[in-house]
């Protein structure tokens, strides 16, 4: 077997109304399919699917202040857009962790309304790479 690309990935969500919002507002993703318990949403490439769990543990603010190393799901963007992002997550309060710096690109830590750990991958462009 060889796998071809991740389909969609799946996070549970304890409001499917306001992670609906939360990754269209704040990710720019569409809705593809809403059923009684979850909401496919995709953005570029990549779909993601929003499963209803009412009794998910409340967000754990650390998962966010030191996050590497912890299970999560990464987006990659244009360098604009992660720049963006710092100042949309700061307008919107969105626990966020400050880039990081790998040298050619920069990652950004986040976290949903449901404490769901996820990251922007920005790469700089050729003339800015460390």
């Amino acid at each position: 077997m060889r796998i071809k690309r991740l389909d969609h990935f799946g996070v549970d969500v304890r409001d499917l109304g306001r992670a609906e919002r939360f990754y269209a507002e704040v990710l720019g993703m569409t809705v593809q399919m809403r059923l009684a318990d979850q909401v496919l949403m995709r953005g570029g490439e990549t779909s993601c699917a929003l499963f209803l769990r009412p009794d998910r543990a409340p967000a754990d603010p650390e998962q966010v202040r030191n996050p590497l190393g912890k299970s999560h799901h990464a987006f990659e963007v244009a360098w604009d857009d992660l720049q963006a992002a710092l100042v949309l997550f700061a307008e919107r309060g969105v626990p966020h962790h400050a880039p990081i710096d790998w040298g050619d690109h920069d990652c950004l830590y986040f976290v949903d309304p449901d404490g769901n750990l996820l990251e922007l991958v920005g790469y700089r462009p050729a003339g800015e790479r460390a």
